[in-house]
């Protein structure tokens, strides 16, 4: 089937520390439990003319023919999931949504505006339902009176900043929030992915792949010989939309930059960005063998 063109509001609908419910439940309980929320958010989709694109462990990526039935399905969706229980467990998800131009190929969809959806979510708290400038252009008049404006963010796909927004679902709202609107606020964009090299080992971090452990045990995602390595040595953690190393050592980590400058990284965390080298237990004035390249991937992180 060859691929088309089309514009339709994508939306994602994400569980919230999924994580947390296995080892808090247990895998069997906790699987209901997300299948039980999941249910909960596609049974939505057909009053708002909605499909489900499909199910991504647990998150549910949908599409709508407008802005107002993705905008109303959303807040429906958070509605049932809060009112509901599913699997008699108490859950919260966040949503993002964005209007625009996508690929369509064997019913999955591509582009940046599911790239843009994708990274509201991820950047939604619990309970948030987040939407583009764009998208509130084409709501309805009664719909615009719903949505307030929260950030300001550069969207893949775009060269300037956009407003981005939040959908205010609840019907009482006394506990909201006030927006500073005289104040800039410009939220973590999407600058891509994490790419770590060992050797002859290339890793990509991203949201498929948020945590990654580096150390001498054989576990470890990146297992290295060093005995200047503690065995659990670090992990690279993601964290919305930027990365983190995370030092468990005795001897430290040592992060170079792409400035030239040698950060000695010890039971702390540091921010990783650019690109640069980490070497595990030694300076690199000591000739350290052993060493992990990092670099961030320009495309998006969420969708490719």
């Amino acid at each position: 089937m060859p691929r088309q063109v089309k514009t339709m509001a994508v939306l994602f609908a994400d569980i919230c520390d999924s994580t947390s419910l296995y080892h808090k439940l247990g895998d069997a309980t906790a699987r209901n439990v997300v299948n039980a929320c999941l249910s909960v958010i596609t049974g939505v989709l057909p009053r708002y003319d909605g499909r489900a694109v499909k199910t991504i462990g647990d998150e549910v990526m949908c599409v709508f023919p407008s802005t107002d039935l993705a905008v109303l399905a959303a807040s429906e969706m958070q509605s049932m999931v809060t009112s509901s229980r599913p699997g008699n467990h108490p859950v919260m998800i966040h949503i993002g949504l964005h209007y625009g131009s996508v690929l369509v190929e064997e019913d999955d969809v591509f582009g940046d505006a599911v790239n843009v959806a994708a990274y509201l979510t991820a950047v939604a708290t619990p309970e948030q339902i987040l939407t583009t400038e764009t998208t509130e252009k084409c709501l309805s008049a009664a719909l615009k009176s719903c949505v307030r404006p929260v950030f300001r963010a550069m969207l893949k796909g775009s060269t300037r900043e956009s407003t981005v927004y939040q959908v205010l679902w609840r019907t009482d709202n006394l506990h909201l929030t006030d927006v500073n609107l005289h104040s800039k606020k410009l939220i973590p964009g999407d600058t891509g992915s994490l790419l770590l090299t060992f050797d002859e080992q290339r890793l990509r971090m991203d949201q498929w792949r948020p945590l990654l452990t580096v150390g001498r045990a054989p576990d470890c995602d990146l297992v290295v010989a060093n005995k200047f390595a503690s065995r659990k040595h670090l992990t690279v953690r993601l964290m919305r939309t930027n990365f983190y190393l995370i030092d468990h050592s005795i001897n430290g980590t040592f992060v170079c930059l792409e400035s030239g400058e040698e950060v000695h990284v010890l039971r702390s965390e540091l921010l990783l960005d650019g690109a640069g080298q980490i070497l595990l237990g030694r300076s690199r004035v000591e000739q350290p063998i052993e060493i992990i390249r990092f670099s961030r991937d320009r495309r998006s992180m969420y969708r490719i």
